[in-house]
């Protein structure tokens, strides 16, 4: 008999934490939903969560539900910055089978921004970071000055900003501009770095390469070189524009691999074998400090970890775990970037 009562008891128990727990979900959902600011729009889907604010051409306004929705998404930053997704978007109607520039970046490069949607002419999507607290006002009138003055950058560029007082958060503020990215594939890009060939039609009208990179298995390898004398790289309008040329400047001395000091982090390229190469070729040496530039697949593929922050390491432990998941790297063989130099805020050793 006190067995069955016991059994009783622990039945009632069961049930009545079930309704206690079905009950605050409810509540939770509700507060949620009556928090919700009303020019923002939440949908999800199988392919993404998108958050637009209406209008979009404004100060950011962060709101309760957004902090919560936030703070899961990118759920590894320090703290919780705010983060106003498409604070300017493109004007342009953005294909889904296309490929996107995905760059993050801070004040001092918003003129090289601007160029680069010059140069592009299509689709990118930028995080923009502003410290907290630095003079925030004046560096938002400087990003809708070069916004406005460009109509390139009206066309083309999606930015996200984020005001935080933690810098260097890199891996989160790829993910954001990742995240938020508006075609099937895109390619993580670091702002200084210059698209001197055309790669962007080439793989869209090669039907093998976009399966390829459709089957969520295949990442792009564009090289990157760097002026061995850095005034010689300040000026973009003379960089070499084809494969045969930058061979040229390679052998006189004047280019080569980007970084070649730190030869773990661009060698699996296998430069020697670029220079000859008629037809891509898959990575075979893989170096777990590699970190190339690359084309995927933006859906599918693994995120950046964001407890990765400041300089080193960060975006090779974000290739690394592409490479992982089995995602292969195939080298394409007539592209290429070059770096435009600049002064680093601080002399950062290669580790």
């Amino acid at each position: 008999m006190k067995v069955e009562v016991q059994k009783l008891l622990f039945r009632g128990i069961k049930y009545i934490l079930a309704v206690y727990a079905l009950l605050s979900l409810i509540y939770t959902s509700v507060r949620l939903y009556q928090r919700l600011d009303p020019p923002s729009l939440i949908t999800t889907s199988r392919r993404s969560i998108v958050i637009e604010k209406q209008p979009v051409h404004q100060k950011p306004i962060q709101t309760k539900a957004n902090d919560v929705i936030q703070s899961k998404m990118f759920s590894g930053i320090m703290g919780q910055p705010n983060i106003s997704p498409y604070y300017f978007k493109a004007t342009q109607v953005t294909r889904s089978k296309d490929i996107t520039l995905s760059t993050i970046v801070t004040n001092d490069r918003f003129p090289v921004l601007s160029r680069l949607a010059s140069h592009y002419k299509g689709p990118i999507s930028a995080t923009v970071y502003v410290n907290g607290n630095d003079n925030k006002d004046t560096i938002l009138q400087e990003l809708s000055k070069t916004y406005r003055e460009n109509p390139d950058m009206k066309k083309y560029v999606d930015i996200h900003l984020i005001l935080d007082a933690y810098d260097r958060q890199f891996n989160m503020w790829r993910n954001v501009a990742r995240l938020y990215a508006r075609t099937d594939y895109i390619m993580m890009l670091d702002i200084d770095f210059f698209p001197c060939t055309d790669f962007r039609q080439e793989i869209l009208n090669d039907a093998d390469l976009l399966n390829r990179l459709d089957s969520g298995r295949t990442a792009l390898v564009i090289p990157a070189f760097e002026y061995t004398h850095l005034e010689d790289g300040m000026d973009y309008r003379h960089f070499p524009r084809t494969k045969a040329d930058l061979i040229q400047q390679v052998q006189k001395g004047k280019l080569g691999m980007f970084h070649r000091a730190w030869q773990k982090g661009h060698g699996s390229t296998d430069y020697v074998k670029w220079y000859n190469a008629t037809a891509h070729y898959r990575v075979v040496d893989y170096n777990y400090s590699y970190e190339p530039y690359v084309i995927f697949k933006r859906q599918g593929a693994p995120w950046c970890d964001e407890r990765f922050i400041g300089y080193g390491a960060n975006k090779a432990a974000c290739l690394y775990e592409l490479y992982v998941s089995g995602i292969g790297y195939d080298v394409l063989p007539n592209h290429f970037l070059i770096h435009q130099s600049h002064d680093y805020p601080e002399s950062t050793p290669f580790v």
